[in-house]
């Protein structure tokens, strides 16, 4: 590889997940208001699979480079960027169209960037930008969560759920959150302050007095979530992350629905960095993996395996 050329995963079109492949591509120049990142870490999430597949309807130009979360140092600036310099340490939730971090360096908006946490690893950093922003944006932005209120977190054992769990109990909510046996120690790790084991029982009849937020973040039945929406009280909400599933209301009740699209947000990001370095809020990293073995993440997506958060170091191993 010479010094104008980096490693990076692409696909040139879309498929399963042996079309990605590792090669060498120049490296970008940041142009006005974007700078480079030499990249620590990307995370894979939910959405990278399915980009690859071809599913999701995000229009990405192919050859595509995916990873759109993303750790590391800023290695140059394009012009009319202030608030960085060289060496900056820096998170941010990259524009999904646009070439991702996996790779050795990636272009990046300046607004999008924030500075990173210091007091955890800055490739773990990388687990932090889309999953916990989806959480917040869900909780307050579409729901205005409100202390004393009552929240059902559906699929609180995934990425998003984790921190959707400790947003909602900061702020003084009584969260009841579904997990599998395997997950249900991390979800009271969390704040939960119930776990419902839903692959033992029946969730809706596991609730007892309604609540007032039901935040579904798993794919589950059209039936069982409209059994799921009747335990939510009258005037409540329902937000979901299943962007390609409805999210059922009852209008006669005045229980509102929203599907949730998350949004780069700085200050957003900022303040919940912050969280992480007063120890508020804790970041899980199931597994760190070179990027030669992101297609084999791809593929455990696929099957229904892939278990905790991922973040993917561009390394060759």
């Amino acid at each position: 590889m010479s010094e104008k050329t980096m490693k990076a995963a692409r696909f040139h079109q879309h498929g399963t997940p042996d079309v990605l492949q590792i090669e060498d591509v120049e490296i970008p120049a940041p142009a006005a208001g974007e700078v480079r990142i030499r990249v620590a870490a990307s995370a894979f999430n939910p959405a990278d699979n399915g980009i690859r597949a071809g599913f999701l309807p995000i229009p990405v130009s192919l050859p595509h480079t995916p990873g759109y979360d993303v750790a590391g140092t800023i290695d140059a600036l394009g012009d009319d960027v202030s608030a960085f310099t060289e060496g900056d340490a820096v998170i941010g939730f990259l524009p999904m169209t646009a070439p991702g971090a996996a790779a050795e360096y990636v272009i990046a908006p300046a607004s999008a960037l924030v500075s990173a946490p210091t007091s955890i690893p800055l490739v773990d950093a990388a687990a932090i930008p889309s999953v916990a922003l989806t959480a917040r944006q869900a909780l307050f932005d579409e729901a205005g969560l409100e202390q004393g209120q009552r929240v059902l977190v559906v699929g609180a054992g995934g990425t998003v759920g984790g921190f959707a769990v400790q947003f909602a109990k900061q702020a003084g909510a009584h969260v009841i959150a579904t997990a599998s046996p395997r997950s249900s120690r991390s979800v009271r790790d969390a704040g939960a302050d119930e776990v419902i084991d839903h692959t033992a029982t029946t969730v809706p009849e596991s609730i007892g007095e309604p609540v007032d937020l039901l935040l579904n973040l798993a794919p589950i039945d059209p039936e069982e979530f409209e059994a799921l929406v009747e335990r939510v009280r009258d005037g409540g909400v329902v937000v979901s992350t299943t962007a390609w599933m409805p999210a059922p209301d009852d209008a006669s009740r005045g229980v509102r629905s929203v599907v949730v699209y998350v949004r780069s947000e700085s200050d957003q990001l900022a303040r919940i960095v912050s969280l992480v370095d007063s120890g508020d809020v804790r970041v899980e990293v199931a597994r760190r993996v070179p990027l030669t073995e992101l297609a084999a993440v791809h593929a455990e997506a696929t099957a229904g395996t892939l278990r905790g958060k991922v973040v993917v170091l561009p390394i060759i191993a």
